[in-house]
């Protein structure tokens, strides 16, 4: 039976319905000069071993380098990288006297500044039709809490917007994280003593003392979120409330924030009720499994997510 022949701009039109990340993906020649390309065909493969892959035209000039290549970096471009994607998916004779790099793992080049990047020896490349599927097993990896760069429909995507979007329609942001470090949750105090989430009126950037980022390093605390705890409107803060969930490192400069024990959060000094039960719910579903609970501060729905599935 024969391939059913589609037109190529229109099935491109189709494919491009599905939101992606953006990369540059980088190696070296024989002689170490720097090759790379943007990419947005990425995908996670296997946690055990941990292996990525990343598709390469067979038309691409740096084809043939990156087949014989023992292995390739993948850098995840953040938010305020769109320059550096169309750089690199130019035909610009020296890329990388333009951008900030480094070597990584096997000498591998890194693109500074990324929201995330993995180092892989190459396993195999792999003939698909009119690609090259190089699929790679990570040697090392980064990340950043950076927001990243999206593609979808053929242009950028920022989903940092999103917050912006629920500004749009009248709605005040509340953006909060129930924080770990070393199995305990970061908790603020307050001049009388009550405790909260820490927040702020958006994600990042870490350069705003009125971000959630920004006002954690205040602290001196840098906060890595995992995924959404929690989505939903609360009346009496006349707010939407966003709420994550990570862990924080750095050191603690300041004495009104308070470490608790998962097992020992004084419930009663938490002023707020949503608090209080987003609280608990962690707390129990830390060993039970996460979920997003979406609704309203008094009534809604947990959904249950599947964290090995997502990664």
């Amino acid at each position: 039976m024969g391939a059913t022949m589609f037109d190529s701009r229109d099935f491109r039109r189709a494919l491009g319905a599905f939101p992606t990340g953006v990369t540059v993906v980088t190696t070296r020649e024989p002689d170490g000069t720097p090759r790379g390309f943007t990419a947005n065909s990425f995908t996670s493969v296997s946690l055990e071993p941990p292996m990525v892959l990343v598709c390469i035209a067979k038309a691409a000039a740096s084809r043939g380098v990156f087949e014989a290549a023992e292995g390739f970096a993948v850098t995840i471009l953040k938010n305020t990288q769109k320059p550096i994607s169309a750089l690199f998916a130019s035909k610009d004779a020296d890329k990388f006297a333009r951008v900030a790099w480094r070597s990584g793992a096997a000498g591998l080049p890194v693109i500074e500044g990324g929201a995330a990047w993995f180092s892989c020896a190459r396993e195999r490349a792999i003939d698909a039709g009119d690609h090259v599927i190089l699929l790679g097993r990570v040697l090392d990896y980064g990340h950043a809490p950076e927001e990243p760069l999206g593609y979808c429909r053929g242009t950028y995507v920022d989903f940092a917007l999103s917050q912006s979007a629920v500004s749009a329609l009248g709605r005040e942001i509340r953006v909060e994280a129930i924080l770990e470090r070393d199995d305990r949750v970061l908790l603020l105090r307050s001049l009388d003593g009550c405790l909260a989430l820490p927040g702020g009126a958006t994600l990042g950037p870490r350069s705003s003392p009125t971000s959630l980022y920004g006002f954690l390093e205040t602290f001196g605390l840098r906060a890595q979120l995992d995924f959404l705890f929690a989505v939903f409107e609360n009346p009496d803060m006349a707010a939407m409330r966003i709420v994550y969930r990570g862990t924080a490192s750095g050191g603690i400069a300041g004495a009104n924030v308070e470490p608790h024990p998962l097992t020992a959060i004084p419930f009663e000094r938490v002023a707020d009720p949503a608090s209080r039960s987003m609280l608990a719910r962690y707390v129990r579903e830390r060993t039970d499994g996460f979920g997003v609970y979406v609704g309203t501060a008094s009534e809604g729905v947990v959904h249950t997510i599947d964290e090995e599935a997502i990664a």
